[in-house]
C-alpha cells in the first residue's frame, strides 16, 4: 500500500468545505488543514443531547465556520437557504469523510472539483450503508475502502483511490475499522485531496461485474440464525459486533452475542443452555457461551448483552452475586473525581452524576463509549480500558471499581511471552521454548548460563537451553507453593481441574505431530513410535487422571461407640502440597504425563525436572498448560543438571514429595537427601534386569516377534526391556537364528523417515557406555551372535546386539545395559524351577515375561516371579490405567492407574462426636 507521509511538502492547495461528522470526519479534518488546505466550511450534524459532533468541536476551536444543518432537503427538494449559505463560502471541492445526509446534487458538483466521498468497502462490491457489516456477515476475504467522486447514484461514482487488506478469521467491525479502515482511510482521504489539488487524481469508472448492494443493518433484522453452519453464524455476530448487535432469544427475553470466535479442538465441560432455534443446546463454559451450527461444529461467543443494557461475561451465564468493592486510596479517590468530570463533560444534559448514574439510561451511545475509553486512557497513561468494559460496568460506581481494579492490574491476564527456537523440519516448522519456565512465564535462568541440545541423529545442535541455577529451583517451588496456598488451582472445584486437564490433553493432540517431531529430534525416537507413543499415551495419561478429579473419595469408617455419646468417623483424601518430579531420557513427554497428570489431577502443584540431554517436549508442554488455563505456579519447568537442579530438589523443605524415574544408585541418593531434608514422601522408579521366560511350547512366531520387541522397542532405550532373555534348551538355536534373520530386515536410519526401524540412541555418553558393555561381554567369554558396533553414519546409531552363551556370574548377566542388546541364556528342558530361581536372582524386579501355551504353567510362573509386572504371552503392553512399578532395588510406589493417585494424596481422618 502507498502511505501518505506527513513529510512531504505540497505547494498546490485547496479551499475545502468538509461534510460529515465523527471522529474520522475530525481526523480528516485535522490533518487537511495541518497540509496547509484551508477549510472554508465544515457541514455537520445538529448537537445532540446537548453535545457537538467531535468534527464540529474541532472546527469550532479553531474558528472554522460551522453549519449545523438537520437536513439538506425537505421532499426530495434542496433547501434554498442551507444551499445558499453552503455556497457562500466558496469551497473549491467538496470532502466528504463519513457523511451520514443526503446531499443534493447541485451542492455535489458546484465546487470547481466536485466532491469525493469515503466508503468502507472495495466498491462496487457492498455499496449503500452498513458495508463493513456486510464484508464481515458474508466472510470476504478482504476488506477495504474506496474514495470516490460523488454523482446521483448510491456509492456508485468513478473510484479515486482504493485500498484493501486481509479480513482475520475473528475480525469485527470494531476490529477492521481501528485497525485498517479509519487510519489508513484518514491518510487515504488526504493523499486524494492532494491528487486533486495536483491535478494527478484518476477517475475510474466502477465494473458492474461484481457490484452488490445491501440495506442498513438494523436492530430489528439482526436476529441471528442459529439453523445454519457455525461459521456462517459467527459471521454474522461478528459482522453485527457492536453496531447494531446480533441477539437471539434465551430465556423469553432478547440477548445481543458479542465476541465470537471459531472453536478449534474439542468443547470444554459447561452447563448446557437451550436456545430458540437452535439445533443442540448451546453450553455456558469458563470460557464463554458454546453454540453449534447445524454442521456440528462450534463456536465461542465472549459477552452477552441483556435488554437493560447491562453486559456480563457469558461464563457468567448461570453466577449471581457481585465481586467484593475495593476501598480506594486517596490517590485513587482523586482520579475517581477526574473520571467523574469526564462522565460529566460527556452526559452534559445530566445535572450530577451520581454513584449510581447509569451511563447509557443517562443517553449515552456507542460513540460516547469511544470518548470516554480514550478520554480516561490519556488521562491515566497505561490503564488496559476496552470498550467492552464500559458495557460491563454502566453505572458510574461500577466503571470505578472496574477502573481501579485494573489500574491494580487485577483481573488481568498477562499473555504468555515465548522466546522460540525454531527448526524447519519434517515438513514444517517446530516451535520450541527453550527457557526455564517459573510462575507462568518463560524467562532465563538466574545466572543466565545455557547449554547445548543434541540431536543424536546428527550430533547438530538443536538449539541452547537454560541451565537452571538453585536459585531458579528456589523461585520455581516458591512459586508452586503460593499457587497451591492461595491460588485458584487448590480453591477449585475438582471437576473444573479435570476440565483443565482435559483441555490440556486437547492441545497436546492439536500438537501432536508438532510434539513427536521434538522428541524424535531431541531423543532419537522413530517419529512413527513417538506418535503413538511417546504424545499418545502421554495424551491417554492426562485424559485418564482428568476423569479422575472429581472421584476422589473418602470412607466412612465404624468405631467403638462410647455411650451416651456417638461419633462419626470418616476418612478424606487431600492432595500434599508442592511435589517435585525428575524424569529420564528415554521417553521425555510421557514420564512427564505420568507423574505429573497423577500429581495435578490430586490437587498438587509441581515442579518438574526434564532430563538434561531432553529437554524441549517438556518446555513445549509448559507453552501448552499456560493455552489450556492451567493457573500461574501450578506447573514449572527447570531444565538443568541432576546432580544440581535434581538435588536441590530432594533437599527443599518446601517440597512434599519427590517422584523419580532414573538409575538406582541416583535413587538411593534422593531418597537419603529426602529423608534428611524434611521426610518428604518419595516414589521411585528404578534400573530393572528383567527377566523372560520362554518355554519350548511357545507360539514361537510370537515369541521371536514379542521377544524382539522386548529388547529392542525404543532402541532399548525402555525401563521395563527384557534385560535376560531365558530360553529352553531345546527351541534356542532356533530362536536365535529367527531373530538374527528378523534383525537384518531391520532399518537403521533416520527416525524421521517413516519406513526406519531403529533410530540413534539418545546421546553420545550413552551409546560409548553401550560399547563398552558389548566390550565386556566378549571379554567374559558371551558369544556376540550379531551386532555389538557402532553404526558407520553420523550419528549415535548402534547396531541391533545379539549375545549367547551368557552364563549368571557375567557382567551382562546381572547388569543393565538400557540399550538393543539381546542378553540370552539357555535353561534345561522342563527346569521350570531352576529358571525362576536363576530369573528371581537378581536385585531388580521392575517387569518380567513368560512365553507359553500352558496355562498352569503361564499362572504358576506369573506368581512366583518376583517383579512390579508380569506379562503373559505379550511384552510391553502397558495401560493408563494399569499400575506400573517395580520391587526390590527397582524402587517403590506406582505410576499409572488409580495407585499412582493415591502417591500424591494423604489420608486425613475425622472423627465428631455427636
Amino acid at each position: 500500500h502507498r502511505k501518505y507521509s506527513q513529510s512531504l511538502i505540497y505547494h498546490n492547495k485547496l479551499k475545502l468545505a468538509i461534510i460529515g461528522q465523527s471522529l474520522f470526519g475530525q481526523e480528516v479534518y485535522s490533518n487537511l488543514r495541518k497540509q496547509g488546505h484551508k477549510v472554508v466550511g465544515v457541514f455537520t450534524v445538529p448537537d445532540k443531547d446537548g453535545k457537538a459532533d467531535p468534527l464540529a468541536v474541532a472546527a469550532e476551536k479553531e474558528g472554522t465556520p460551522v453549519f449545523k444543518f438537520p437536513r439538506w432537503r425537505v421532499k426530495g427538494n434542496p433547501i434554498p437557504e442551507v444551499v445558499d449559505a453552503y455556497k457562500a463560502v466558496g469551497a473549491e471541492l467538496n470532502v466528504m469523510p463519513f457523511c451520514s445526509q443526503f446531499i443534493p446534487m447541485n451542492v455535489i458538483d458546484h465546487p470547481k472539483h466536485g466532491s469525493i466521498i469515503y466508503h468502507p468497502s472495495i466498491l462496487p462490491l457492498h455499496r449503500g450503508a452498513s458495508a463493513i457489516n456486510w464484508t464481515l456477515i458474508h466472510g470476504d476475504k478482504k476488506a477495504g475502502f474506496t474514495v470516490f467522486w460523488a454523482d446521483d447514484g448510491l456509492d456508485t461514482g468513478p473510484i479515486l483511490l482504493q485500498r484493501e487488506c486481509d479480513v482475520e478469521p475473528n475480525d469485527t467491525v470494531d476490529t477492521l475499522y481501528n485497525r485498517f479502515l479509519f487510519p489508513e482511510g484518514i491518510k487515504a482521504m488526504v493523499e486524494s485531496v492532494q491528487l486533486i489539488a495536483d491535478g494527478k487524481a484518476p477517475r475510474i469508472p466502477q465494473p458492474e461485474e461484481g457490484a452488490s448492494y445491501e440495506g442498513i443493518q438494523k436492530k430489528s433484522n439482526a436476529k441471528v440464525n442459529l439453523a445454519q453452519p457455525a461459521e456462517a453464524i459467527h459471521n454474522w455476530i461478528r459482522g453485527h459486533d457492536k453496531v447494531p448487535g446480533a441477539w437471539t432469544v434465551i430465556d423469553g427475553q432478547s440477548v445481543t452475542l458479542y465476541g465470537s470466535s471459531m472453536l478449534g479442538g474439542s468443547v470444554p465441560e459447561g452447563q448446557p443452555l437451550d436456545i430458540e432455534g437452535a439445533s443442540q443446546a448451546a453450553r455456558v463454559t469458563k470460557n464463554g457461551l458454546i453454540l453449534y451450527g447445524t454442521d456440528g461444529k462450534a463456536l465461542l461467543v465472549k459477552n452477552l448483552q441483556f435488554e437493560d443494557g447491562k453486559m456480563i461475561p457469558a461464563s457468567k451465564y448461570f453466577s449471581s452475586g457481585e465481586s467484593a468493592s475495593v476501598e480506594l486510596t486517596d490517590d485513587e479517590k482523586t482520579m475517581a473525581e477526574e473520571i467523574r468530570n469526564i462522565w460529566k463533560g460527556i452526559l452534559s444534559n445530566v445535572p450530577a452524576i451520581e454513584d449510581t448514574t447509569d451511563f447509557f439510561k443517562s443517553g449515552a451511545a456507542s460513540m460516547d463509549v469511544v470518548r470516554l475509553v480514550e478520554e480516561v486512557k490519556q488521562k491515566c497513561a497505561g490503564v488496559q480500558l476496552q470498550n467492552e468494559d464500559v458495557y460491563m460496568a454502566t453505572t458510574f460506581q461500577d466503571f470505578i471499581q472496574m477502573f481501579v481494579r485494573k489500574l491494580r492490574g487485577e483481573d488481568q491476564e498477562e499473555e504468555l511471552v515465548v522466546d522460540y527456537a525454531t527448526k524447519d523440519v519434517n515438513n514444517m516448522t517446530v516451535k520450541m521454548p527453550y527457557q526455564c519456565f517459573i510462575n507462568g512465564k518463560f524467562e532465563d535462568s538466574e545466572n543466565g548460563k545455557t547449554y547445548d541440545s543434541i540431536s543424536p541423529s546428527d550430533g547438530s545442535v538443536i538449539c541452547k537451553v537454560s541451565y537452571a541455577s538453585v536459585g531458579d529451583v528456589d523461585r520455581a517451588v516458591a512459586a508452586a507453593k503460593e499457587a497451591y496456598e492461595n491460588g485458584p488451582w487448590g480453591k477449585m472445584n475438582p471437576r473444573d481441574r479435570g476440565s483443565l486437564l482435559y483441555r490440556l490433553a486437547d492441545l497436546m493432540e492439536e500438537h501432536q505431530e508438532e510434539l513427536a517431531t521434538i522428541e524424535s529430534i531431541d531423543s532419537g525416537a522413530v517419529y512413527t513410535l513417538a506418535l503413538k507413543t511417546h504424545v499418545g499415551m502421554s495424551i491417554q495419561t492426562f485424559r485418564y487422571f482428568a476423569g479422575w478429579c472429581d472421584k476422589i473419595q473418602g470412607k466412612t469408617i465404624p468405631i467403638n461407640q462410647a455411650r451416651p455419646n456417638r461419633n462419626l468417623t470418616f476418612t478424606k483424601k487431600e492432595p500434599l502440597g508442592v511435589c517435585a518430579i525428575v524424569i529420564p531420557w528415554n521417553y521425555p513427554l510421557m514420564m512427564l504425563a505420568w507423574k505429573s497428570a497423577a500429581c495435578l489431577a490430586a490437587g498438587n502443584t509441581l515442579v518438574l525436572k526434564p532430563a538434561q540431554v531432553t529437554p524441549l517436549t517438556a518446555l513445549k508442554f509448559a507453552e501448552l498448560s499456560v493455552k489450556a488455563g492451567i493457573p500461574k505456579g501450578v506447573i514449572n519447568i527447570l531444565p538443568g543438571s541432576g546432580g544440581m537442579v535434581g538435588q536441590r530438589l530432594s533437599e527443599h523443605p518446601d517440597i512434599r514429595k519427590l517422584g523419580f524415574t532414573g538409575s538406582t544408585p541416583i535413587g538411593k541418593q534422593i531418597m537419603k537427601s529426602c529423608a534428611v531434608s524434611n521426610l518428604k514422601k518419595v516414589s521411585l522408579e528404578l534400573g530393572g534386569k528383567s527377566p523372560l521366560l520362554i518355554f519350548s511350547d511357545c507360539d514361537m512366531d510370537k515369541a521371536v516377534r514379542m521377544g524382539m520387541s522386548s529388547v529392542y522397542f525404543n532402541k532399548g532405550e525402555n525401563c521395563i526391556a527384557a534385560g535376560r532373555l531365558f530360553v529352553e534348551e531345546s527351541i534356542h538355536d532356533e530362536f536365535i537364528h529367527r531373530v538374527v534373520e528378523e534383525i537384518k530386515k531391520m532399518k537403521i536410519g533416520d527416525p524421521l523417515d517413516r519406513s526406519t526401524d531403529h533410530g540413534p540412541q539418545n546421546h553420545k555418553a550413552h551409546l560409548d557406555k553401550l560399547l563398552e558393555y558389548c566390550e565386556i561381554g566378549v571379554k567374559e567369554g558371551a558369544t556376540l551372535v550379531y551386532g555389538g558396533k557402532r553404526v558407520d553414519r553420523p550419528g549415535f546409531f548402534m547396531e541391533p546386539t545379539v549375545f549367547t552363551d551368557v552364563e549368571d556370574h557375567m557382567f551382562i548377566a546381572k547388569e543393565e545395559s538400557f540399550g538393543p542388546v539381546m542378553v540370552v541364556s539357555k535353561f534345561k528342558n522342563g527346569d521350570v524351577d531352576g529358571v525362576l530361581q536363576r530369573a528371581n536372582d537378581t536385585e531388580y524386579g521392575l517387569a518380567s515375561g513368560v512365553f507359553t501355551r500352558d496355562i498352569n504353567k503361564a499362572m504358576y510362573v506369573s506368581e512366583r516371579l518376583e517383579a512390579g509386572t508380569v506379562f503373559v504371552n505379550t511384552y510391553n503392553k502397558t495401560d493408563v490405567a494399569s499400575p506400573f512399578g517395580g520391587f526390590k532395588q527397582s524402587g517403590f510406589g506406582k505410576d499409572l492407574g488409580e495407585d499412582a493417585l493415591m502417591e500424591y494424596l494423604k489420608t486425613k481422618a475425622v472423627t465428631v462426636e455427636y
